[in-house]
């Protein structure tokens, strides 16, 4: 849909499409044919889309051997990128901090860092730490279809990590440079 609209809008807004051509009857036949020549400049440039499987990612709650390994294993949300013109995709963590509420009678870990949750382009990795500071994910040239999936891991840590409820803003921002 967003698509349609993007188009839609470059046609309100582009150059007039232009054609003369003239015609006379030579013949007895009563017909004529012309051709002309037809242009368009699209107004707006650039257009991007990013259509995500999910809006939101239930990470994988973390077991004993999570907490051994230090880690916890999530497959994030896939996605697909359509544009007219290179692109970049980057990610970035909405506040410096997880919001976290109590559901135990310890209370839930009010500063665990956004860095805590680290993303991939692969399951295997490597694995970057999410930051307040966009971090480019992906580049590419103009496509009507490239895809990729997300890949998570949330640190754990005995001694820091207790019973709660955690959740934190992922942003994802493509621009059309």
């Amino acid at each position: 849909m967003r698509t349609f609209v993007a188009l839609l809008v470059a046609a309100l807004f582009a150059s007039p499409v232009t054609a003369q051509a003239s015609c006379q009857i030579n013949t007895n036949s009563g017909t004529c044919s012309t051709s002309g020549t037809l242009s368009i400049t699209i107004g707006i440039g650039r257009a991007v889309q990013l259509e995500l499987s999910a809006a939101s990612t239930s990470l994988t709650p973390p077991t004993t051997a999570d907490f051994e390994a230090g880690f916890a294993s999530t497959t994030g949300p896939s996605g697909v990128v359509r544009s007219n013109a290179p692109w970049s995709l980057s990610i970035s963590a909405g506040s410096a901090t997880w919001t976290a509420s109590n559901t135990q009678t310890e209370p839930a870990r009010a500063n665990k860092p956004s860095t805590d949750l680290l993303w991939s382009l692969s399951a295997a990795g490597p694995f970057t730490p999410l930051t307040t500071t966009p971090v480019t994910v992906a580049t590419g040239a103009a496509t009507s279809g490239a895809s990729g999936t997300l890949f998570y891991r949330t640190r754990y840590d005995w001694l820091l990590d207790t019973p709660g409820n955690y959740s934190i803003q992922v942003i994802l921002t493509i621009v059309a440079p």
